[in-house]
């Protein structure tokens, strides 16, 4: 049977290869599309810069989109001073940050320490403190020996479970085994997994809540209800955007909704549902 995401992404990747970059030693890869301001993409664990096809596809006609991949070595405090040379490089003096999951703890991360590299900081299903994640799988495991098929089958149980619960997502359950099963490298989704795991203590955020928004999703399995409130409390964003439905990754899961979201952040002509207005937004 075929998969259209799969298929879709397969596209997008054969019309714009991934690069590479050497930043401080670690080999980091990118994509580097349209003009107009900048918006870098970091993702979670389980997804290459390229998960964020839909929205580059819609919106590098009128942005700079960087989307990340992460190298096979460091951590989150190593991770953004990467960014920031890589930014360097790449002629960006600012930018919008946008991470998710893993990527959201980077974003917030590097905004807090390169705030004046920062245009806003778009913090999106990711967790505020690393505290206690050792205690839980597959973190618990020693990720750096454990056997690779038992951290990829850890994985594919909550990934199973998702799918039996919402049949309708299994194209983007496929999808998900498919990078954890080898599309992510061994050594990158162990180094993902060790950055999350003896990661930092988030400093002190300087930016302004008007530099700041979230987006979170009430159905997310991952980061439950709990963790959400402590982001926003964190972060008291100008915004704080949430799905009502859409999981870890509602920007495959409802990728039309998340680009008329970005189109919102980012200043850009609405093409898409509206979001409305005020602190809280809900679609």
């Amino acid at each position: 049977m075929t998969n259209s995401l799969i298929e879709s992404r397969n596209r997008f990747a054969t019309a714009y290869p991934e690069t590479r970059m050497v930043l401080n030693g670690r080999d980091w890869g990118l994509r580097d599309v349209g003009q107009g301001p900048a918006l870098i993409l970091i993702p979670g664990t389980l997804g290459r810069g390229d998960v964020f096809w839909n929205q580059i596809v819609a919106l590098s006609d009128r942005l700079r989109i960087v989307a990340v991949s992460y190298p096979s070595s460091g951590g989150v405090a190593e991770w953004a001073e990467d960014i920031a040379l890589m930014m360097d490089k790449l002629g960006i003096a600012k930018a919008s940050v946008l991470g998710s999951s893993l990527g959201g703890y980077l974003a917030q991360y590097f905004a807090a320490t390169s705030p004046d590299r920062t245009t806003r900081l778009i913090a999106a299903n990711t967790l505020h403190s690393v505290v206690g994640l050792d205690q839980r799988m597959p973190y618990a495991l020693d990720l750096q020996n454990a056997p690779i098929e038992d951290l990829r089958a850890g994985f594919g149980a909550g990934l199973g479970a998702w799918a039996e619960a919402h049949p309708d997502q299994v194209e983007l359950v496929e999808l998900l085994l498919q990078e954890a099963g080898g599309r992510i490298l061994e050594s990158e989704l162990r180094a993902r997994l060790s950055a999350l795991k003896t990661g930092p203590e988030l400093p002190a955020m300087p930016l302004p809540a008007t530099d700041i928004v979230t987006i979170q999703a009430d159905d997310d399995p991952l980061i439950p209800p709990e963790m959400r409130a402590a982001v926003r409390a964190r972060l008291s964003p100008s915004v704080a955007y949430r799905f009502l439905d859409g999981g870890h990754f509602p920007y495959v899961a409802r990728p039309a909704d998340y680009t008329a979201l970005l189109e919102q952040v980012m200043g850009l002509k609405v093409s898409g549902p509206d979001w409305g207005t005020g602190e809280e937004r809900v679609l």
